[in-house]
């Protein structure tokens, strides 16, 4: 029963979303408005179809049901019911299946969202959003089903991916890749409903914006969320190895952070129309190869699903999305014809440029290096190796360019500068000047040193932005250094919350610099009450235990650690055994501080507790990579909240025109109240 309740909701789904598709056509071209609410009711219907479809899945899970063969590939007895909830996405079916139903809530939100809107961009935008969900819901009725019937039904299954099982990231990881990923449809679409409905205004770059931004936000989360699970179970010490699968999470964020920025520039100067419908299209087709590389089987990774003949499927989609976006690109360029034109070289707009150009380089090194293997074996039957030099060596440049560039861009102003902007440069060149002092002093390398430098320098310019701001509303209006800076942000989100994430990026590249340069990392062998030194810490090895639990066998080492005599921890790193696993997998045993983190892995031991192989590696700063992740996804929300011209329904106001209120009258009556309260924002 459950099988034929899922694989029905899943059939309807789809027959939902092909009605949907053709209902926008003939509505659009008949003007006819009760066949375009039938195009919501559609969307309605799908996100409906979908949660029943995915119940009905999880419930499979949770009670056993091997006759489907879902859950005779991922389940079993022993699996504990959270880790049974979460197989919902631990393999191709299941994650497609998932993958359906969060598109389907975004289509169900746009509808909603805008279901008094009677324009043809809208009903188009609706249109695209279900031929993207009908070519997912087809997949999972036809090559990924995952409501097939089993006979004979077994009496178990193997469980999960033991790597998949291993660590409660596994519960918050794919779902917020799912949200990044699958949000970045919602700007496609409406890129597409713009050009196919001739509405190339900047009404539909304001609601793509606030869109690009809530679903870059989730994908940042979600490859952040990535980096920790790999730190904290693959036992080998890093985040980040240049694996093809978490390339393809990195290329869409990298398209989508130059969008954000560019579409600003847009909205000033009536420049980068083609560049931004440009980089939306990019950003989708991005996350559609991403999802292609993860599950079409020809990828080996810890990330990625086994596949079969899905991936002809996602090539044959992405072709058509390719070739349809770029015709109607081509046939409205007269339409997206650029108006606007820099003022100085020396402007914030410039520096949007330069930031876009870069991004640009660093998706396609990215993607180059990622798919030259797959073409190489392709076309000469040759296995070629792009590994971690290659994208160090080639993007390490252009990340501390991109570092110096975020220093720049805050202090200086929309059009052309004056004397009082380069001097707002004094001191974080100091910064950065102290900076790359002491980090040659500490025996950094070239790369190293300059991005402490540009890093530095920074995050003064931004953090400058914020303190000089609530320190002028302090002076001018008397209120608290706490109340001044909280209402700074509220006055102007949009411009703090990207201050913010920018600091959370910041953050994050000083974690990623001080832990890859100054890493201690020692291989050492220990018999009972023996000790070895790592930096700081001594590590003295007491016992070896291990104990059955429901789904695993556990063999974990007891350490002491001490810095100098005193006693600051006991770590347990543990091997894990899995029935359907040849290698055990590791749980690294990880004491994080604000300065360093002290990270150490059971290797290999002796039966009878003899000895121990540990690998014991202090990584300083490396906290603040997570914390960095954090703060970037606050500075998104923080700048979500600012909705724009009546979310788009006025035009922006003029460069030059600053925002009148309260706080800007009360700067000027004072002279204090700095650019941060009035600055020129569209209104």
């Amino acid at each position: 029963m459950i099988r034929l309740i899922g694989y029905s909701a899943t059939l309807f789904s789809l027959a939902a979303a092909v009605y949907g598709v053709i209902a926008a056509i003939w509505g659009v071209r008949s003007k006819r408005q009760d066949i375009l609410a039938s195009v919501r009711a559609a969307a309605y219907a799908t996100f409906g179809l979908m949660l029943v479809a995915n119940l009905a899945m999880v419930y499979a899970l949770v009670t056993k049901d091997f006759s489907i063969s879902y859950v005779a590939q991922v389940g079993s007895h022993a699996t504990p019911f959270g880790i049974a909830v979460i197989s919902l996405w631990s393999a191709l079916e299941g994650s497609i299946l998932f993958w359906g139903l969060v598109l389907a809530f975004c289509a169900a939100a746009v509808a909603w969202l805008h279901r008094d809107e009677r324009s043809d961009m809208f009903a188009v935008t609706n249109g695209v959003m279900l031929v993207v969900g009908a070519f997912f819901y087809m997949l999972m009725v036809g090559p990924a089903n995952p409501f097939g019937a089993v006979f004979p039904v077994p009496m178990d299954g193997p469980g999960p991916n033991p790597l998949l099982q291993n660590h409660w990231l596994m519960a918050v990881h794919p779902p917020l890749l799912y949200l990044g990923y699958v949000g970045m449809t919602v700007p496609f679409a409406f890129a597409i409903g713009a050009l196919m409905s001739r509405q190339t205004d900047e009404r539909w770059l304001w609601l793509t914006r606030r869109w690009t931004l809530m679903a870059w936000a989730f994908l940042t989360a979600g490859i952040v969320s990535g980096m920790w699970w790999s730190y904290e179970v693959l036992g080998w010490g890093g985040y980040w190895a240049w694996d093809p699968v978490e390339n393809a999470s990195l290329l869409p964020w990298l398209t989508a952070t130059a969008f954000i920025h560019s579409a600003m520039v847009q909205e000033r100067r009536g420049m980068l129309k083609t560049w931004n419908v440009t980089l939306i299209i990019a950003t989708f087709l991005l996350t559609i190869l991403g999802t292609f590389l993860t599950r079409s089987g020809i990828l080996t990774s810890v990330h990625a699903f086994a596949g079969g003949d899905i991936g002809y499927y996602f090539l044959i989609f992405m072709g058509i999305m390719l070739l349809g976006s770029l015709a109607l690109l081509a046939g409205r360029s007269e339409e997206l014809r650029t108006t606007g034109s820099l003022d100085s070289p020396a402007s914030r707009e410039t520096v949007f440029l330069l930031n876009n150009m870069i991004l640009a380089a660093f998706t396609f090194t990215v993607l180059l290096g990622t798919l030259f293997p797959l073409v190489a074996e392709a076309a000469r039957g040759v296995r070629v190796t792009v590994g971690e030099p290659f994208f160090n060596r080639m993007t390490l440049p252009l990340a501390v360019t991109l570092l110096f560039l975020m220093g720049v861009g805050p202090a200086l102003p929309w059009g052309r500068p004056s004397a009082k902007h380069y001097r707002k440069l004094i001191l974080p060149a100091s910064v950065a000047a102290i900076s790359a002092l002491v980090a040659v002093l500490l025996g950094a390398g070239l790369m190293a040193t300059l991005g402490f430098a540009f890093a530095g320098f920074a995050i003064t310019t931004n953090a400058a932005e914020f303190l000089l701001g609530a320190g002028a509303r302090r002076r001018a209006l008397g209120e608290s250094p706490l109340v001044a800076l909280s209402r700074l942000v509220k006055a102007n989100p949009r411009r703090f919350g990207g201050y913010t994430a920018h600091l959370g990026i910041l953050v994050m590249a000083l974690g990623i610099v001080a832990s890859s340069e100054f890493t201690l990392d020692h291989e050492v062998t220990l018999g009972p009450r023996e000790t070895a030194t790592v930096g700081a810490y001594t590590v003295r090895f007491d016992d070896i235990w291990g104990r059955q639990e429901p789904h695993r066998f556990v063999v974990a080492a007891e350490l002491a650690v001490f810095m100098g005599d005193r006693r600051v921890a006991t770590l347990e790193p543990r091997l894990n055994y899995y029935e359907m696993s040849d290698q055990p997998i590791t749980t690294p045993a990880v004491r994080s501080r604000a300065h360093e983190d002290l990270y150490i892995t059971l290797l290999a031991f002796e039966r009878d507790g003899s000895s121990t192989t540990l690998r014991v590696m202090v990584e300083p700063l490396l906290v603040w990579i997570w914390i960095g992740g954090i703060i970037m996804f606050v500075g998104a929300g923080i700048a979500f909240t600012y909705r724009g011209p009546k979310d788009g329904k006025s035009k922006p106001r003029a460069p030059g025109v600053p925002v009148k209120g309260k706080v800007a009258q009360a700067g000027q009556a004072a002279g204090r109240v700095r650019a941060a309260d009035k600055e020129e924002v569209p209104a």
